[in-house]
């Protein structure tokens, strides 16, 4: 009888972990995203962003400012296929029309220079880490710069398409922001012994 009773509250506790577990890994992922997001200024979108880097990225500042890019690159190609779009919309005239037009410049200069960003970050060395870290922050640090460029160009514009642009603009300015501070903090941190663990 004591066997039995004892197998059954066996039997409960894993089902009790079971039950938790999942939990306890949710718990740990957010931490390792509320951590790393700390030194961003838009706290809330960078955890909402990386978040599905947390298992991967962990507690390594590389694989974090890595993600942060990668994020960067996806919604700056997002908004720049809008644009382009929009670009192509006969309703857009004068001044917005241009503003569009520089609009998708500058975001394909920001593309590219997020790209040679990432690339870098991939292949990161210990002799070269403070040059490394250089052409990074510069080269992010010009994308933030381009798209603030393009919200500038809607100065003093208004109405529900200018809205729309601005938003989704500023979203990626804040975005490509969250990315500087986490390459800041690399950059900060020096170069780890093992950046693809």
């Amino acid at each position: 009888m004591l066997r039995g009773s004892s197998t059954r509250a066996s039997i409960a506790t894993i089902f009790a972990l079971i039950a938790i577990l999942p939990w306890l890994t949710h718990s740990a992922k957010t931490s390792y995203v509320q951590k790393a997001c700390s030194v961003t200024r838009h706290q809330d979108l960078c955890i909402q962003s990386l978040s599905p880097f947390s298992s991967t990225a962990k507690r390594s500042p590389t694989k974090w400012a890595r993600a942060g890019v990668s994020v960067t690159i996806t919604e700056a190609k997002t908004v720049a296929r809008f644009l382009g779009r929009l670009k192509k919309n006969k309703r857009l005239k004068g001044r917005n029309r241009a503003a569009v037009s520089d609009c998708v410049e500058v975001f394909e200069a920001a593309i590219d220079e997020l790209h040679r960003s990432l690339g870098v970050l991939r292949r990161l060395s210990r002799s070269n880490f403070d040059a490394q870290m250089g052409d990074l922050t510069t080269w992010v640090s010009a994308a933030l710069t381009d798209e603030d460029t393009c919200v500038d160009g809607f100065e003093g514009e208004r109405g529900k398409l200018v809205n729309s642009i601005r938003n989704r603009v500023v979203k990626a300015g804040y975005i490509t922001s969250n990315a500087l501070a986490l390459v800041n903090k690399l950059a900060a941190s020096g170069f780890e012994t093992a950046p693809n663990q």
